[in-house]
């Protein structure tokens, strides 16, 4: 025994010599690829829709005829930009675009190699996964530090802007629990309730310098590319949120999901069926801090600008709400949820979610934030009737799952999460 024992210390180095080579290599590889490139071709000449729906053919060329009763067709619109922000449910609307895209044969804007644009990188064109000149794309859809010029590059003229905010307190204890452990300043906050212990008093903690902090403060305004350390009272705060009113066709809000998907319907002249969703990418309840009043009061201070940025597209949406009527949007809703409902049966084993250890089948298995299996997932049912089988696998695919499905090179961000199995984090 005592002669094995240099052996096993040997071989026991040996390992971990190997696993720190490969994490090393594979965190240079991930850090490589979030640099700016910095040669870029001429800029692309921007393309008219590459879309050609029946529908849209159709429509055309009833009113090229003159038919005063065609000419009122609502023709689905199909060019889209979809700002995905942080923690606001938009990975379930990612879904439903990714199926609406398929239904129509629409063309995506799609980064390589992983699944968001080199966030938190500003948006290049250059980072569009096999772009040339002369390309068409219908959607873009995924994580970005938003650039509207560079991404005017990409989409046609037409395209329609869409984006989702959420009740900055809400937001921030949700990043502060997904991205906490990739967020180094959190490391040194004492107690079980970091959220809490930080609220008290950020400055003892926050560095706008610190690797990835942008995580931990105004993270809606930093998303569309603002500066997220600005004082809320600061001139340039107005005039950024001007310039967002001024891009963005529709500004959804996560507490009225449902409301702004009617919203949308009616703008994209989309049909309810588009709209049908689960609810993906969400935590268990044991795992969200509750606020108390003087929290969530401190959380909307710290996060003085996204809350000044909610209030105003809180604004607007009732505004759009009642320009679309009351009534109308209610029993719009309601039929929604009755449909949304009916899935459900169709679809989902017992009905609710699982804890991620209780998900059947890998490819059902959400993308985990690190150092957490806190991401509920679901279960299909059995025996699901063969009309909805491939629709109800499609509604409950994670964001990964459903990308790669598409024909995204993801390597970087499937060879990320082995390591990551690996070291158990």
């Amino acid at each position: 025994m005592l002669q094995k024992q240099p052996r096993q210390w040997w071989q026991l180095g040996v390992s971990r010599v190997t696993v720190a080579a490969f994490f090393i290599s594979v965190t240079l590889l991930y850090c490589l690829s979030t640099l700016q490139v910095t040669f870029t071709p001429p800029d692309l000449p921007v393309p008219h829709s590459c879309a050609l729906l029946p529908d849209r053919q159709t429509s055309q060329s009833a009113t090229a005829n003159g038919s005063q009763q065609d000419s009122n067709i609502c023709v689905p619109k199909v060019d889209i930009m979809f700002m995905k922000t942080h923690k606001t449910a938009s990975s379930t609307f990612l879904n439903i675009l990714f199926r609406f895209g398929e239904k129509h044969k629409l063309k995506f804007a799609f980064p390589s190699s992983r699944n968001d644009f080199l966030y938190p990188s500003p948006f290049q064109h250059t980072y569009v996964g096999g772009l040339k000149s002369g390309m068409c794309f219908n959607i873009m859809c995924n994580h970005m530090r938003f650039n509207a010029p560079e991404v005017a590059k990409v989409l046609p003229r037409d395209t329609l802007y869409i984006t989702i905010l959420r009740d900055p307190a809400k937001l921030f204890e949700s990043s502060f629990h997904y991205f906490g452990h990739i967020v180094p300043l959190t490391w040194r906050i004492p107690g079980e309730d970091k959220v809490a212990e930080f609220l008290r008093d950020p400055s003892l903690y926050f560095n706008p310098d610190g690797f990835n902090s942008f995580y931990l403060k105004n993270l809606l305004f930093f998303d569309f590319g603002q500066d997220n350390t600005l004082n809320p009272d600061d001139p340039r705060v107005e005039e950024s949120i001007r310039l967002i009113a001024e891009r963005f066709n529709l500004v959804m809000l996560l507490e009225h999901f449902e409301e702004s998907l009617i919203l949308l319907k009616d703008m994209l002249c989309w049909e309810m069926n588009d709209l049908l969703f689960f609810k993906l990418n969400s935590r268990q309840e044991t795992s969200v801090s509750k606020l108390t009043p003087e929290l969530r009061a401190k959380a909307l201070q710290w996060n003085g600008i996204d809350w000044k940025l909610y209030k105003q597209f809180n604004l607007t949406f009732w505004e759009k709400v009642e320009a679309y009527g009351r009534e109308r949007m209610a029993k719009d809703v309601t039929e929604l949820r009755r449909r949304n409902a009916e899935m459900v049966k169709i679809c989902i084993e017992g009905g609710h979610t699982v804890a991620a250890v209780n998900i059947h089948e890998q490819a059902m298995q959400p993308w985990q934030p690190f150092g957490e299996r806190s991401i509920v997932g679901y279960n299909l049912n059995k025996n699901i009737d063969k009309a909805y089988q491939v629709l109800c696998r499609k509604m409950l695919t994670p964001e990964i799952q459903y990308l790669s499905d598409l024909g995204v090179s993801l390597w970087l961000t499937k060879l990320w999460g082995l390591l990551r199995n690996i070291i158990k984090w």
